[in-house]
């Protein structure tokens, strides 16, 4: 093609060029979930062959019905505004628009907008306009857990084979993390709660009563070798794939907290006025329905969401409590959470009371006190720091009813108001109770006379003396007038 036609062709062309609309692509680099108080980077990149007109980022409030604007860049005028914290500022970059927050916290959770203004080519007044979107996800670790023991306190009984809970409450976190439950440092294989069939029911007991001994070595070797307590979490690793899933079901009563146990065992001196008597120790020794097997231990799971967006859950064990291998078996809350670089632990040692040891106050009571008889701690074995669960307490009075008429009385003290001296030398016990275990203590009242009644008391008996005496004598003085007036 030559002449006149060929340039005609060139110039079309090059026409056609000109009229080729600007592009105009953005992007925003993938964000991981963000830990509550970490600063974070929102990076958008924009490729264009325009001229850049504008960058504004917006922050999607109220579900997404509606836009907060945070920060604007306008090239025109070569200033930029934001609506944020002044160390909120971003780093401006020829294709790349840098937004930064600071200490992150659970109100910046949600979605980021970028939108991208280019001049078009083709056109001097024409704007192309194109956006990209992330959401910021905002994590927060657990703030508390704690392990307690449902319907606490509770009886002992050594006739009829408890079911006992332990439940674990982790509160404050975002999303809801993974709980499990250890026995002496080894995971425990657990059971969801869920409905099965009887023969599938079957398969799961035979299962579980195939490691007959598995039980009873962990308890010897227990005894044996304390080290098993301080196993790293290498066990966890090697056994994630059995762990068992978190349930969605819940029972149908929320489990009780249990209040605080009581003190520690301390090494004070007898109370003066207190006669020590040697405790009974119920025996815990139990029929043939205790079983040897390694017992069925149960999971159920619950979450339920707070008002400032986290989570609380609470993870239930249950079992057959068995008090001859249970007791002072250390069990552990364990839970994993992707803002935690390790995982968050509570745990309690199962002990029966024993060894229970009464203060009186005050040491030398006197007729007409206000007498209080508390416990004032336990003997504790070598694993355990308190007595768990909770015991129940109940104060009876040896061979009569206690001063106020009743039988019985409940609680970790026995108050008497204003003890008369028929009191003196009574005999008292406590007994407290968990479902480990059962004992008995015994105190004796001494009751003194009281100085100031007995003071008053003398003061009455000479003053009755005095009027008898005087009234014999004017007795006696009326009588000798009627005899001198006879003769």
């Amino acid at each position: 093609m030559t002449g006149p036609l060929a340039l005609c062709f060139l110039l079309f062309s090059a026409h056609t060029l000109t009229l080729t609309a600007g592009y105009l692509t953005v992007s925003i680099d993938p964000l991981p979930p963000v830990v509550i108080g970490d600063t974070v980077a929102l990076k958008c990149n924009f490729r264009t062959d325009g001229n850049l007109r504008e960058i504004v980022w917006f922050r999607v409030i109220e579900g997404g019905s509606a836009k907060q604007k945070i920060f604007t860049y306008d090239a025109m005028y070569n200033t930029s505004y934001s609506n944020m914290e002044d160390n909120r500022r971003r780093e401006d970059l020829v294709y790349q628009s840098t937004v930064r927050l600071p200490e992150v916290q659970m109100e910046d959770d949600g979605m980021y907008e970028c939108h991208v203004g280019i001049y078009d080519r083709s056109s001097t007044g024409k704007v192309i306009l194109a956006s990209g979107s992330i959401i910021l996800t905002v994590i927060v670790p657990p703030k508390s857990i704690s392990v307690v023991a449902a319907n606490s306190p509770a009886p002992f009984s050594r006739y009829e084979a408890q079911n006992f809970t332990l439940v674990c409450i982790v509160t404050g976190a975002k999303p809801a993390p993974m709980v499990y439950f250890k026995r002496d440092g080894e995971l425990i294989d657990v059971v969801p709660t869920v409905r099965f069939s009887p023969s599938a029911r079957d398969k799961m007991k035979s299962r579980a009563r195939s490691k007959a001994a598995g039980l009873r070595s962990s308890k010897v070797s227990r005894d044996l070798d304390d080290t098993k307590l301080q196993k790293s979490l290498k066990s966890l690793s090697d056994r994630e794939g059995n762990l068992g899933r978190l349930g969605q079901d819940g029972p149908d009563d929320e489990p009780e907290q249990q209040g605080q146990p009581g003190p520690g065992w301390t090494d004070e001196d007898p109370e003066p006025t207190t006669e020590l008597i040697p405790e009974t120790v119920v025996s815990r020794e139990f029929p043939r329905w205790v079983q040897s097997s390694d017992p069925l231990y149960h999971f159920q799971h619950r979450q339920q969401a707070a008002g400032d967006g986290t989570v609380e859950v609470r993870a239930m064990l249950t079992w057959k409590l068995n008090p001859t291998l249970d007791n002072e078996a250390l069990f552990s809350c364990e839970v994993n959470h992707p803002a935690l670089s390790m995982p968050m632990q509570a745990e309690v040692t199962l002990a029966a009371p024993r060894g229970p040891r009464l203060s009186m106050s005050p040491t030398r009571a006197v007729v007409g006190d206000r007498v209080r008889i508390a416990i004032q701690g336990f003997q504790l074995g070598p694993s355990a720091s308190e007595v768990f669960p909770e015991p129940m307490y109940t104060w009876t009075k040896v061979g009569g009813l206690l001063l106020d008429g009743s039988e019985e009385h409940n609680g970790r003290e026995l108050v008497l108001e204003r003890v008369p001296d028929d009191l003196n030398g009574s005999m008292y016990r406590c007994t407290a109770q968990n479902p480990l275990g059962s004992t008995d203590t015994h105190t004796r009242l001494i009751v003194f006379e009281n100085p100031r009644l007995k003071k008053g008391k003398e003061h009455l008996i000479a003053i009755d003396a005095a009027v008898t005496q005087r009234s014999f004598t004017l007795t006696f003085m009326l009588l000798l007038s009627f005899i001198c007036e006879l003769t």
